[in-house]
């Protein structure tokens, strides 16, 4: 067994089993401040300079889940087991058991496209090559209401933003996962193996949605029938959309509606609990009503399909158009949850 296979295999035992005993009787962004405390404590002066940048950094902003040499924040590679530990503990913090549970299988999934390439991608694939980056004074705000602070936790296929202030968790967006292969098709001698599906509820409800469409409904809902090949705004600091598309949640049956919610649900629950309710109160505020259902492309797996869900206040994309490494067309899912009242805590540009 190689030295990169006994460090995954190490990463994967705490990722997987090690953290799930720590969530505190606390709100999220509490225990957010007390495990970001503690991850600061376990660095070096050096490895803080790194990590640690102003609140009103342009890089807080700037995010992206493509593939990259270097990326702002310090790399769990580098850091040693029990700061590694500690950045992990923080991050689960910030998210709920399947959210966490999301996020750890993103990250082992890069060890399946390593094995996947034999090792001669364009990139290294590495389910340690996922940077922390703190932005503001954490010990500051926790004696000041009105100072905020940031987490930053992103790599490939992952970007997940979060701003704390007067001990709430105040945005949690851009919220972004994606997966290569979508479902491992092959035997594996890695940590995932053939059948690993990390977002299949996010793209097999949506089909059960599609496909219980009469056809005047899927009428309305298909703005396509070709699948655009990515999301919309990647790597933009605020969406910019325009009229919402497709079937309003009005135009659905209760049966439809319900399958709706439960696709909303898969990005909502990410979150830790209390966060979820309040998205979900806030959807139900500015009135189910409100909410469009649109499709493009292919009405079954295999080729490629793309939805947007739009309310008021929030937008969820979901792509599946690029093929895997092996070549199995659609194969690659990117999805994201954004915050239309202003991600990363900021004001929406008039």
């Amino acid at each position: 067994m190689n030295k990169m296979r006994l460090a995954v295999l190490a990463f994967s035992a705490v990722a997987v089993f090690g953290l799930a005993g720590w969530k505190l009787a606390a709100s999220p962004a509490e225990e957010m401040q007390t495990f970001a405390t503690a991850f600061l404590d376990s660095l070096s002066d050096e490895q803080k300079a790194v990590v640690v940048m102003p609140y009103d950094s342009p890089k807080r902003v700037g995010w992206h889940f493509i593939p990259k040499k270097e990326r702002k924040g310090l790399m769990l590679e580098q850091m040693s087991d029990s700061q590694r530990t500690a950045a992990l503990r923080l991050l689960r913090a910030a998210l709920s058991e399947a959210g966490y549970s999301k996020a750890n299988r993103i990250m082992l999934l890069e060890e399946v496209l390593n094995e996947m390439e034999a090792g001669k991608g364009t990139w290294e694939r590495n389910p340690q090559r996922y940077y922390v980056t703190l932005f503001g004074d954490v010990a500051k705000a926790q004696s000041d209401n009105e100072t905020p602070w940031g987490l930053s936790f992103e790599g490939h296929h992952l970007s997940l933003n979060f701003v704390c202030r007067g001990g709430k968790l105040v945005d949690s967006t851009p919220q972004f996962m994606a997966t290569n292969p979508a479902i491992v098709k092959n035997e594996t001698s890695v940590t995932l193996g053939k059948g690993t599906a990390v977002l299949n509820q996010e793209e097999q409800l949506a089909f059960k949605l599609v496909n219980a469409l009469d056809g005047k409904q899927l009428k309305v809902a298909r703005i396509s029938k070709e699948a655009p090949a990515e999301i919309r705004f990647a790597g933009e600091p605020q969406p910019k959309v325009g009229e919402p598309e497709g079937i309003a949640y009005a135009g659905l049956n209760p049966d439809q509606q319900a399958l709706l919610r439960d696709v909303i649900a898969q990005y909502v629950n990410v979150a830790p609990e209390e966060v979820a309710k309040e998205r979900t109160e806030q959807i139900q505020a500015d009135g189910w009503e409100n909410v469009h259902f649109a499709w493009a492309g292919a009405l079954e797996p295999g080729i490629g399909h793309y939805y947007r869900i739009r309310g008021k206040r929030f937008l969820i994309e979901f792509v599946n158009t690029q093929a895997d490494p092996a070549g199995t067309p659609a194969n690659h899912i990117h999805c994201v949850y954004r915050d239309l009242s202003g991600d990363f805590d900021l004001p929406v540009a008039p």
